[in-house]
């Protein structure tokens, strides 16, 4: 399923069947994406508030050289270049059309911006999928990773889009009060738009704690089973010598009836 999404979206990054060192250096790039989205989606918080637009400046060059330099790192490690450039044409989209020179030749083109943002639909798909091995892998601190990464997404983008929101601090405060449930109201979305995200939210947040009680279950289950295991087959060994020794004793009582 990420997979299809992924290379809907024209991100779908190193093949699997691609040569050992390729898939390695295509991991390598997971992370800094990681923090390159979250950053993607501050920025845009500071651009719509007016603040700091040199820091925008350069930042927008940085995150487009950061494209620039994954497409060519990877293409010269795929064996197969032609296959990597067309389940990535994403990325080579954002790279020509996010080139921030061009926004300044032409302010119509800056809304090529957003094309940024399909970084964090690949992301997210990349989450969902490390989501989905949580139950049978019983993979606590991916679990939490994810809870915290959608929390600090789902903060930044409601300060942006809804004005009952002022900062992202308060977006972070409020999406982890809504993800848990609690709901003080303290801070709420006024907008269509922000409820209908928040709504989305809530269903995520259940799903979420959901898989953590499940998960966190499935830790202790597993550690009462390891321990049950390991006792039987110390059981096991113990009947196993205790067999070893009767026998040798029948051998022993054997040989002295032999002798009678």
């Amino acid at each position: 399923m990420k997979n299809h999404l992924a290379g809907f979206f024209g991100l779908s990054g190193v093949d699997s069947h691609e040569n050992r060192r390729a898939i390695k250096v295509g991991r390598l790039f997971e992370w800094p994406m990681i923090l390159i989205a979250f950053w993607i989606i501050l920025e845009w918080y500071i651009d719509v508030k007016g603040m700091a637009p040199l820091l925008t400046l350069y930042s927008d060059w940085i995150i487009w050289g950061f494209f620039v330099i994954e497409i060519l790192v990877l293409s010269l490690l795929v064996d197969n270049k032609s296959a990597f450039l067309k389940n990535n044409w994403g990325g080579l989209v954002i790279i020509i059309w996010g080139l921030p020179w061009l926004w300044d030749v032409f302010p119509m083109a800056g809304g090529f911006r957003i094309l940024r943002l399909l970084v964090l639909f690949s992301m997210l798909f990349s989450m969902s999928n490390s989501a989905r091995k949580i139950l049978s892998h019983n993979n606590l601190g991916t679990t939490l990773m994810v809870s915290f990464l959608v929390v600090v997404f789902a903060g930044t983008i409601m300060a942006t889009v809804d004005p009952g929101i002022e900062t992202p601090l308060d977006g972070i405060w409020w999406a982890w009060v809504t993800v848990t449930t609690v709901g003080y109201g303290d801070i709420v979305p006024v907008t269509t738009i922000g409820r209908i995200f928040a709504g989305f939210l809530i269903l995520l947040g259940i799903a979420l704690f959901s898989m953590l009680t499940a998960s966190f279950s499935a830790f202790f289950l597993s550690e009462s089973e390891n321990k049950l295991t390991a006792k039987e087959i110390e059981n096991s060994q113990k009947l196993e010598k205790l067999q070893e020794k009767i026998s040798s004793l029948e051998g022993k009582i054997d040989e002295l009836l032999a002798k009678k």
